[in-house]
């Protein structure tokens, strides 16, 4: 069986603050080709260049990546403020209806960060746009000098519901992750199921109730040296074996029924 297609969904970027480009960081790669098993295909993050039919015919899973833009505020009916940001409508117009095809038909995906962000909308769910200035909360967002090892150290703990759906894929009810992110959950979207907390309260770990297939969504970055982080390792393996399987039992047969 060839490997399975990922697309990972890339980010607009001016190279040089000129040339306009879609990228991928190399390390979402990584983790896709070394971890999950898969072959990485980064998906520009506009649906004037893609449409989502042919990419959920042409991919077995999806990688909603990070990304410094955030989910526009109109998306679950809000006015934009300066605390919101900045934002990429290009990016939601594919990214929110290609996670509910997703969820209706099955077709695994793993969403980080901002892609986490996007799910919790995606089903309805709404934003706060700065969690450090919220009572009680701790500040999860990159640490702003430092180097890369710096910036994506463990930070804090996760703890998942005792038997739940994270905890089954971890064999843990507590594990240790880094924090890079300054949006999150404020309202959880319909059939959202919060899965994992911070110590503060912030949601960290999330999935669709009742989903026919893989709709994992976490706060942190688990593809951070992905192959050697036993957190990610399992994050993203489980990951790989949803796309197997979707490979495995048809995936023509997968959105033909969706």
């Amino acid at each position: 069986m060839a490997r399975p297609v990922v697309g990972i969904i890339g980010n607009f970027h001016l190279i040089n603050d000129e040339y306009p480009a879609f990228t991928g960081g190399r390390m979402n790669a990584e983790a896709v080709r070394d971890v999950s098993g898969g072959l990485p295909l980064i998906v520009p993050s506009d649906p004037a260049l893609v449409d989502i039919e042919d990419l959920v015919e042409t991919c077995d899973g999806f990688v909603f990546t990070g990304g410094r833009p955030n989910v526009h505020p109109k998306e679950y009916g809000e006015e934009a403020t300066d605390a919101h940001g900045m934002f990429d409508p290009d990016r939601d117009n594919l990214t929110l209806p290609l996670i509910r095809r997703c969820v209706a038909s099955g077709q695994p995906f793993l969403a980080i960060c901002r892609g986490f962000q996007e799910l919790n909308v995606a089903m309805g769910g709404t934003l706060y746009p700065e969690i450090r200035d919220l009572p009680g909360r701790m500040n999860h967002r990159m640490p702003p000098d430092g180097t890369i090892e710096e910036k994506f150290e463990l930070r804090h703990d996760v703890t998942f519901t005792k038997g739940g759906e994270f905890a089954r894929i971890m064999g843990a009810t507590v594990v240790r992750t880094n924090t890079l992110h300054g949006q999150g959950i404020k309202e959880k979207g319909e059939r959202i199921v919060i899965d994992g907390y911070a110590p503060d309260g912030t949601p960290e770990a999330i999935y669709v109730e009742g989903a026919p297939g893989f709709t994992l969504g976490v706060q942190w970055h688990p593809e951070y040296q992905a192959a050697k982080d036993p957190v990610s390792q399992k994050l993203f393996g489980a990951f790989g074996d949803a796309m197997r399987d979707w490979q495995s039992r048809g995936r023509a047969k997968h959105l033909k029924s969706a």
